[in-house]
């Protein structure tokens, strides 16, 4: 464990909420070592020689180009960043993987989600919880990408609902092998994968089982036609279909019933990972745009310079720039807390499993927020393209539909907005996070008399972090009052979550922009800091904007007579500037900055 990771006090997963946060313990891509930035570097280089210059043949639904081109980054050694050396990886830390992960996944849908499914869900369930054998047997072929990846969990009848699976798997009357027996659907790399995680049930189980399968076609196992998808069109997407599939009972994964929990970590860490995966996107994306802008004359002038098109432009970066901001910081306090765990004498497997699993809140407002980013930001990325933005012959309509996808798999994002709530209200009631009691001084603030007191706002972002620690308190009153009315009951108020949960996602993402930003000026200066400063600071003002919709939306539907108006008081006590920012000043800024720099260039 590094002096750095000793010497500081590592927030819990959620406690951002109920405790500060300094500048100075905030993880940010300007604080990559060298060897990260050479890693990132050739990443890239990769990804414009192999990906890039060749994105007609991925929209060209060229599956086997895909699966040679997953070859070509296994033999750089991308296919193994995560796994550990002594099983033929590079054994690098997480933040390390989510770059990898990040910069490798911006050209292409199709080639991001076989990335992903090879190296998140069909590689990491074996390195985690495959045993000693397994692991030496099949992980150092995945990690070479000799053999791909799969991971068969999704049927007709269990999506979001994973454990509700109908596949068997019944054990032969020797004792020496189990026969599956059942039908997977939207499986990613399924038509060219060498070997398959596969979820069954076996017998009456409350919980289904893991296995690893050996793609055979001559051990019951076939594939339906490729699925016709709107996007991701090399990605393999089949149907498979096992039917008296042998596997040897070695080949078990983890232990019987324990499936579902492995699926669920699995899922944690395909979170995160799925936002890092839409940051080069956008950065591709506002850097074509921005070309086009340039370039495209209309009414005698480059539309780069219609106020219009510089609030498109400045939206893009600020979304690319906050994603940044959050993803990086939520995988440094995972690295530092695998890292905690191995000093403490956890093993590389358990430590990773905990360090994640602490984190699920945040992998889980990452998730929603960062898709929900690249799918604005390729849908304004097309509309500065206009007419053209709607040809195939443009890269801008594949990239639109490429975003689709990620508010849906991993997890949809409704699904993950009662998560992050959910998760939170449980870890509060096993006192790893104290929202009672902050949650209960709100409620007295709210009784008392307001202090009138003009604040002393002088230093950089000292109004933008009280208003942050305000908005904070709109998520405790909201979410306080509705446990406090609900109790277990909650879950059931899903739309009531869904408001909650936009609060709690603004509230993160807004807190790690402005503490990048801030760690930033500090050590480079203000002045070099100048157009994220404006990204910040608009991206709170909309913030705010999407926490005051949320929480009236909350407060009128739960709350009544004299508590509704105290709340509703509240809510605008609580989301008030002192100083309201100039939002066109900001946005052509950042517009300016961007059209200058030719794109993006704040990573």
């Amino acid at each position: 464990m590094s002096t750095e990771v000793a010497s500081k006090e590592i927030l819990r997963g959620g406690q951002f909420l109920v405790k500060e946060t300094s500048c100075d313990d905030v993880f940010t891509l300007e604080d990559l070592s060298e060897e990260q930035k050479m890693m990132r570097d050739s990443t890239k280089e990769f990804v414009d020689r192999e990906i890039w210059a060749h994105w007609e043949r991925f929209e060209g639904k060229d599956y086997a180009f895909t699966a040679e081109t997953m070859r070509k980054a296994g033999e750089l050694g991308l296919l193994g960043i995560a796994v550990p050396e002594e099983y033929g990886g590079m054994g690098m830390g997480f933040v390390s993987t989510m770059l990898v992960c990040d910069y490798i996944s911006g050209a292409t849908g199709s080639f991001s989600t076989s990335f992903g499914a090879h190296t998140g869900i069909g590689t990491m369930p074996i390195t985690l919880y495959g045993n000693e054998e397994q692991k030496k047997k099949y992980v150092p072929k995945l990690a070479s990408g000799e053999w791909l990846g799969s991971y068969c969990l999704t049927e007709p009848g269990a999506g979001s609902d994973a454990n509700s699976g109908k596949t068997k798997a019944v054990l032969s009357d020797d004792g020496k092998y189990y026969s599956i027996t059942g039908q997977k659907m939207w499986i990613s790399n399924a038509g060219f994968c060498n070997l398959l995680i596969v979820f069954a049930r076996i017998e009456d189980d409350k919980n289904i089982t893991g296995f690893i399968v050996e793609n055979d076609p001559e051990n019951g196992i076939t594939m339906g036609d490729e699925e016709k998808k709107l996007g991701i069109h090399s990605s393999s997407t089949r149907q498979v279909f096992f039917n008296e599939t042998k596997v040897p009972v070695e080949d078990m994964l983890s232990e019987r019933g324990n499936g579902f929990k492995i699926a669920m970590n699995a899922l944690n860490v395909g979170r995160i990972k799925l936002a890092a995966a839409c940051l080069d996107a956008q950065r591709r994306v506002i850097g074509e745009a921005v070309n086009y802008a340039n370039e495209r004359i209309q009414f005698k002038t480059p539309i780069i310079n219609f106020g219009a098109i510089k609030a498109k432009i400045a939206e893009m970066a600020t979304n690319t720039y906050v994603g940044e901001s959050g993803s990086y910081r939520a995988a440094k306090n995972i690295e530092d807390r695998i890292s905690i765990r191995v000093a403490e004498g956890n093993s590389h497997q358990e430590a990773e499993l905990k360090g994640v699993e602490e984190y699920a809140i945040e992998c889980s407002i990452l998730k929603v927020a960062v898709s929900e980013h690249v799918q604005f930001t390729s849908d304004e990325g097309l509309q500065i393209y206009g007419g053209m933005g709607y040809s195939a012959e443009a890269p801008m309509e594949s990239a639109w539909r490429d975003s689709r996808i990620g508010r849906i798999y991993e997890g949809t994002n409704e699904i993950n907005r009662m998560l992050a709530v959910g998760m939170l209200v449980k870890k509060a009631m096993k006192g790893h996070v104290d929202l009672l009691g902050p949650a209960t001084a709100v409620g007295e603030e709210l009784m008392g008399i307001p202090s009138f007191d003009a604040p002393d706002f002088s230093e950089l972002f000292a109004e933008e972090k009280d208003l942050v620690a305000r908005l904070k308190k709109v998520f405790l009153m909201v979410a306080g009052s509705a446990v406090q009315k609900f109790g277990p009951e909650l879950e059931k108020h899903q739309q009531l979550m869904m408001a909650a949960s936009n609060i709690l996602i603004e509230v993160y993402m807004a807190e790690s922009t402005i503490l990048r930003t801030e760690k930033n000026a500090k050590r480079f200066g203000e002045e070099s800091q100048a157009t994220q400063i404006a990204m910040a600071k608009l991206n709170l003002y909309n913030a705010v904007d999407v926490i005051l919709k949320s929480g009236k939306e909350a407060i009128v539907s739960f709350a009544e007579g004299d508590e509704q108006r105290m709340m509703l008081m509240g809510l605008k006590r609580f989301t008030k500037y002192t100083n309201n920012p100039n939002v066109v000043a900001l946005r052509t800024q950042i517009a300016d900055k961007v059209a200058a720099d030719n794109g993006y260039t704040f990573d």
